[in-house]
């Protein structure tokens, strides 16, 4: 019998316990699933970060900490963790990343807020360019962000990505580095951010690399609020070098009623909603992972505790 403790908010017990238990069957897994097993009983922690569980000291059986989210900043650095932790990857939130993506980013790209908004009797006439005369860049090219920049070029957009190690990818121009970094904003028509926040990454948006980009350019994050620094993005959205933002993810949520992005006429804020993990994908994630843990094979998807991702 394996035990797996599910370490996450209450409410997600309720999503998740028929998946798993059925994802475990069909692995052929003998699994004890539960919220609550005395520590040194745990085989495994499926884990959300804002669980009760922060001390992983007790749990000297486990063999790994399966996070559920893709996010893994709120647990990387806990110095308790010693077992192996791995990152969701998981097929559906992948998908519905892209399709926040791909919409927001046509959206922008057909200027169709001009149209939706403007049902005020004016014959507005305006003609976007094709989608190969609009350079898009995606900063991040992890699971989601490459999967998204695949997506952008399947539908005729030049695409670059930006990641911190080199990569390489079919129909995708591939940049590093400071340098890389510098050519990939300058010719960010549209800038994507998909990248984990880290120290590295944080308020990597800021006033000069805002500057770097094409004036009117627009920007989709749904990654970390903490990637672009707000007062930065505000005073460039004011003087219209930015020409609008999509914003998914902030420093503090629920974004504050006060704070001015609610009213600013060149913000979306959606809330949080890019990509959510689902459910029967994920527990299929889970699922394989156990049973790669108990046959000896790797993990998937483990996080590399010095990068933070």
């Amino acid at each position: 019998m394996i035990n797996v403790l599910f370490a996450t908010l209450p409410v997600r017990w309720e999503q998740y316990e028929t998946p798993l238990k059925e994802a475990f069957e069909t692995a052929g897994l003998d699994v004890d699933l539960r919220t609550k097993f005395a520590p040194e009983e745990v085989d495994y922690i499926v884990y959300a970060p804002n669980s009760e569980v922060q001390d992983f000291t007790p749990y000297t059986r486990c063999k790994a900490v399966l996070n559920l989210w893709a996010g893994v900043e709120n647990v990387v650095g806990n110095t308790t963790l010693t077992q192996p932790l791995a990152r969701m990857v998981d097929p559906g939130m992948t998908r519905g990343m892209v399709e926040f993506v791909v919409g927001h980013v046509m959206r922008h790209h057909l200027g169709m807020d001009l149209h939706i908004k403007g049902q005020d009797g004016v014959w507005r006439d305006h003609v976007p360019p094709l989608a190969q005369d609009r350079r898009v860049t995606v900063l991040g090219l992890g699971e989601l962000g490459l999967a998204c920049a695949q997506g952008l070029a399947g539908m005729g957009f030049p695409v670059t990505g930006w990641s911190r190690r080199q990569k390489s990818a079919n129909g995708i121009t591939c940049l590093s580095g400071d340098n890389g970094l510098a050519t990939a904003l300058s010719t960010a028509d549209a800038l994507v951010l998909l990248l984990p926040k880290t120290p590295a990454t944080e308020n990597l948006l800021n006033h000069e690399r805002l500057a770097q980009m094409p004036k009117g350019a627009f920007i989709v994050n749904p990654g970390r609020g903490e990637l672009i620094d707000d007062a930065a993005l505000l005073a460039a959205l004011d003087t219209g070098h930015i020409a609008h933002a999509t914003l998914d993810v902030f420093r503090n949520e629920p974004l504050p009623k006060e704070n001015p992005f609610w009213a600013h006429p060149s913000v979306t804020v959606t809330p949080h909603i890019a990509s959510e993990t689902r459910a029967r994908t994920a527990s299929q994630v889970i699922a394989e992972n156990i049973q790669r843990g108990e046959t000896g094979a790797p993990f998937l998807h483990l996080v590399d505790r010095t990068a933070g991702y």
